[in-house]
């Protein structure tokens, strides 16, 4: 089989999580750098020693090398704009998150893709944690049972700098969709609707809320609360976030540190009113490939094989949702009913 042949488009620093994957494989050829500033794309030619053309323009690049794939490393704001060029040039797409800055563009998006009968394929590299995995056959084996409600919880002091500091939504939009993701991906559901506040602590450097509390219902009438903030003093969790599944058997705990482990009832247990005795049992985790090697080579994977990648257009489309429900909620002051964004 040929080899894929690759215009990466984007070469600021996330370019480089790309890169350090792309160079490790033998059936892409990477054909075209292309950046606003030719001089990032020579550098990181350079660094990795890639064989390839520089372009500043990306529909230049795209109409003179007619390439398999197109990967958008580029701003949020650009990324439905190259999407839709590349599938109308024949070209599967393999993006960084979001998927687009807004819904409507991200429905833009989806539509193209099924129209031109491509793939877009979006970065999600948080999904592909060793541990969060652990977390997940917990579930699946039906270990603690079924799941009544998840609950993340994500406090760190992030400082930035930059444009994340003058944001109106930096966590919900920068972070959260990555936790969001993380809960339709362990317990298998779909969001229904979201009810969020944002705020700011009084000691905040963003200009924009950089706190939140959501309350998602998932599918099968399952709660999934999402409580965090950029702004934390002390006592932070991991940026895994911190995870308990309460379920009818037990519960499922996840630390985003250390191995997860699960708790059901003693059978010997005798105070029904409080029972206090439960079996703890911890897992090993799978091995996998994690972050954004995991999501990459599943992306370039699953177009070779003819196979849907987990984070799929039509799948991952349903995070961002989470994420633009979450804002409509909290500028509202409503709850937010996904299918009315879908």
């Amino acid at each position: 089989m040929s080899k894929l042949r690759i215009v990466h488009v984007g070469c600021g620093s996330i370019s480089d999580s790309w890169f350090s994957v792309l160079k490790g494989r033998k059936d892409i050829e990477l054909v075209a750098l292309v950046d606003i500033d030719r001089d990032n794309a020579n550098e990181k030619k350079a660094k990795y020693g890639f064989q390839c053309e520089v372009y500043t323009d990306y529909q230049l690049a795209i109409n003179e090398l007619k390439p398999d794939v197109v990967i958008d490393n580029t701003i949020p704001k650009m990324h439905h704009l190259i999407s839709t060029y590349a599938l109308d040039n024949n070209c599967d797409v393999l993006t960084e998150k979001p998927l687009a800055d807004t819904i409507e563009h991200a429905l833009l998006v989806k539509k193209k893709a099924k129209e031109t009968k491509k793939n877009v394929i979006v970065m999600q590299n948080r999904r592909y944690l060793s541990k969060l995995h652990g977390l997940k056959s917990i579930i699946d084996n039906q270990n603690v049972g079924d799941i009544d409600s998840v609950h993340a919880s994500f406090f760190t002091e992030a400082h930035f700098g930059g444009f994340r500091d003058r944001m109106s939504n930096p966590l919900i939009l920068e972070m959260a969709v990555h936790t969001f993701d993380q809960a339709r991906y362990i317990t298998g559901l779909d969001p229904v609707s979201v009810y969020c506040n944002e705020y700011n602590s009084s000691t905040s450097w963003y200009d924009g809320n950089a706190s939140a509390s959501c309350i998602f219902e998932m599918e099968n009438n399952v709660i999934f609360t999402y409580n965090g903030s950029w702004t934390a003093k002390g006592n932070l969790t991991s940026w895994e976030s911190e995870w308990r599944v309460n379920c009818n058997k037990g519960a499922a705990y996840w630390d985003g540190f250390n191995e997860p482990w699960y708790e059901i009832i003693d059978e010997s247990e005798k105070n029904e009113a409080f029972p206090t005795k439960y079996n703890r049992s911890t897992i090993e985790s799978p091995t996998i490939m994690e972050e954004h090697a995991g999501c990459i080579n599943e992306m370039i994977d699953s177009l070779i094989n003819g196979k849907k990648a987990q984070t799929d257009v039509s799948d991952n489309i349903k995070s961002l949702a989470m994420v633009m429900g979450s804002i409509m909620s909290a500028e509202s002051h409503k709850k937010i009913y996904i299918k009315d964004i879908l």
